[in-house]
């Protein structure tokens, strides 16, 4: 049975190469093409610019003085590729590789900038590293947390650059959730957690015990961004407690109440806060209602950053790197039509320099407008999206593509999306809905969702598409659904029960199994399972929904043609189930497209299998909505 639908997968492959070419389509190598260039960063001292540049189908890393313009490749990898890399000193870099596997294993090393005295750290690591404080204390440490001893929790080590040795600074207990140092390296704060309540811990000095500052419910943002350099036991942070939407508060360590709102707005929820640390000051929020929005928090900022804007108008432009002094930015800008490009900015002679375009194949008069739109669901809540209409086309009667965000959380935003753009290149209106359980419209919004993957959140999502049917924009008989993750989750369970709704659907490396999903948290998540119960389902106590909820165990209800990929080398991803469930599909003739892909951290690879990928999914959606 599986040879067969591979079979039917080479097939449509083949005729789509023949049957479907359109000299006015944009390949789609075009829209996922891999950078050339990318994750910059600049030296402490402002001096050098370092990225990964594409050789030889792998990543490797240039370092380039800015003065003189000339660079230098550091790296010459052969097996691994960088997952992440950055400087510790004015002249070393730590990098970090990873392997193809689905154990991920990983090596560390230090380099110096020119190339030379490259010394490895750790081999072959099965254990996940996070750097909490990555600026060199006492010319040979580094602050990191890993899950060496324990792979369920994170410990804190002194990590030696010189020789490799980790030395641990602080012990987990075996609920703590996130480690934070000072703005010297000094671990000062500790989250605890018991799965649905989330403690902020605190000690003054590293010699002390930590001691409970503040308790809240999960569903309540408390976010650090950085410790008060002018006061003594004040932490900035972004902060709903008792309110719904996100500000900016300093927060007394000592007491737990909030000392100083520094920014606040009932209707506007922040979402980032920049701190410098050579100004020690908070400098501005970043707010997002349909797109993101920048308020500075005093006129010198303001006249500063200012000066970004008029260089890049009518885009979102970000921070991605500064040096110590705040002298020099890497800026990154995109808008909804362009991936965006990456810039040197010198604030001195305020001088902008391109360093690289992320896509130069995009021409952005080809691209479409992502256009902000709200409907009011059946049980009256306001719900928000966005929609993509094709070129050249009225938008009256088009084919529709629904793209589900994946979840649990998380959100659409405005901006250059590739897998949207390609779409509505095709010819299709394309509908994103932030669903309730979506974050960023505060908390009341987020909570609604909880354990309501089977009910409301399906019918925000249905409510989209009825409402731009209403507006004679979609042709009901040409509505497709796909997504990825818990969007694909939502793509099938929609798919299969409302088919005069939907004429086809598919799910890319998607939830099938609720239970599965769960049994696949990895270990140094477990602490936050009770929050996953929370939102998601309990298994024990919640188990006749949660088999409700799984498509997994609904085979015999669907109709419509099904696209189904899976990434096998995904350790979340249960292939056999996946596999299972298709033959189920089969065996009733429901249409089934199946793609294994493999999504490893090599760049060239993940640019091989999309091109298959969307290909296939494609010529799924033509059969399905364009023919008929």
């Amino acid at each position: 049975m599986l040879k067969r639908i591979f079979l039917f997968v080479i097939v449509a492959l083949t005729w789509a190469c023949k049957g479907t070419s359109n000299t006015e389509d944009i390949p789609i190598d075009d829209f996922f093409k891999t950078q050339d260039k990318a994750y910059y960063r600049i030296s402490p001292d402002g001096k050098s610019l370092s990225y990964l540049k594409l050789q030889d189908k792998k990543l490797d890393l240039f370092v380039e003085d800015i003065a003189s313009g000339s660079s230098v490749q550091i790296t010459h990898l052969k097996e691994k590729s960088i997952s992440f890399y950055f400087w510790t000193s004015n002249n070393e870099l730590i990098y970090y590789t990873e392997d193809e596997s689905k154990e991920r294993r990983s090596d560390i090393f230090v380099i110096n900038k020119n190339g030379t005295k490259q010394v490895q750290l750790s081999s072959n690591e099965k254990s996940r590293l996070q750097v909490i404080e990555d600026q060199l204390i006492d010319d040979k440490y580094i602050i990191v947390a890993s899950n060496k001893r324990d792979s369920t929790v994170f410990d804190v080590y002194r990590l030696n650059v010189r020789d490799g040795k980790m030395d641990i600074a602080a012990k987990n207990p075996g609920n703590i959730t996130e480690w934070i140092t000072d703005n010297k390296g000094v671990l000062k704060i500790a989250v605890a957690s018991d799965g649905v309540n989330e403690t902020l811990m605190y000690r003054e000095n590293e010699s002390q015990k930590f001691s409970p500052v503040i308790t809240n419910n999960f569903q309540t943002t408390l976010q650090p961004i950085a410790f008060s350099e002018e006061q003594k036991n004040v932490l900035y942070a972004i902060s709903n407690v008792n309110r719904d939407k996100n500000a900016l508060v300093a927060l007394d360590l000592k007491t737990g109440k909030e000392k100083q709102v520094l920014f606040a707005n009932d209707t506007l929820n922040v979402v980032d806060a920049k701190y410098s640390r050579t100004q020690k000051k908070m400098l501005f929020v970043t707010c997002e209602t349909w797109k993101k929005e920048k308020f500075y928090l005093d006129d010198s900022t303001r006249l500063t950053y200012s000066k970004i804007d008029k260089f890049l108008p009518g885009t979102e432009w970000r921070i991605i790197d500064k040096d110590k002094m705040d002298d020099v930015f890497v800026v990154r800008s995109f808008t909804d039509k362009n991936p965006g490009s990456y810039y040197l900015y010198t604030t001195k002679d305020n001088k902008f320099k391109k360093l690289t375009d992320i896509n130069p194949s995009i021409k952005q008069e080809l691209m479409c407008a992502m256009k902000p739109i709200s409907f009011k669901s059946a049980d009256s809540l306001t719900i928000n999206g966005y929609l993509t209409l094709p070129l050249s086309k009225k938008p009256k009667n088009l084919p529709v593509v629904v793209l589900p965000h994946n979840g649990p959380g998380g959100r659409n935003g405005w901006g250059y999306n590739a897998e949207v753009q390609f779409l509505a290149s095709r010819g299709y209106a394309v509908l994103q809905v932030n669903y309730r359980g979506s974050t960023g419209y505060g908390k009341a919004f987020y909570a609604a969702g909880f354990k309501q993957w089977d009910d409301k959140i399906q019918s925000d999502v249905n409510d989209g598409v009825r409402w731009l049917i209403s507006q004679k924009i979609a042709n009901p008989k040409k509505i497709a659904i796909y997504g990825n993750g818990f969007g694909g989750y939502l793509a099938l369970n929609c798919l299969y029960k409302n088919p005069d709704l939907y004429k086809c659907g598919g799910s890319n490396s998607g939830v099938i199994n609720l239970f599965s999903y769960l049994k696949t948290i990895p270990p140094f998540l477990k602490s936050n399972l009770q929050m996953y119960y929370e939102i998601v389902g309990n298994p024990i106590t919640d188990t006749e929904y949660m088999r409700f909820a799984s498509p997994v165990f609904h085979a015999d209800r669907f109709e419509s043609p099904v696209f189904i990929a899976q990434n096998i080398k995904d350790p979340r991803v249960n292939v056999a189930e996946g596999v299972q469930f298709i033959k189920e599909l089969t065996k009733r003739n429901v249409p089934v497209t199946y793609i294994e892909k493999e999504e490893g951290p090599n760049p060239v690879m993940r640019q091989q299998g999309r091109k298959v990928l969307y290909k296939a999914l494609e010529e799924f959606l033509h059969q399905n909505l364009s023919k008929r």
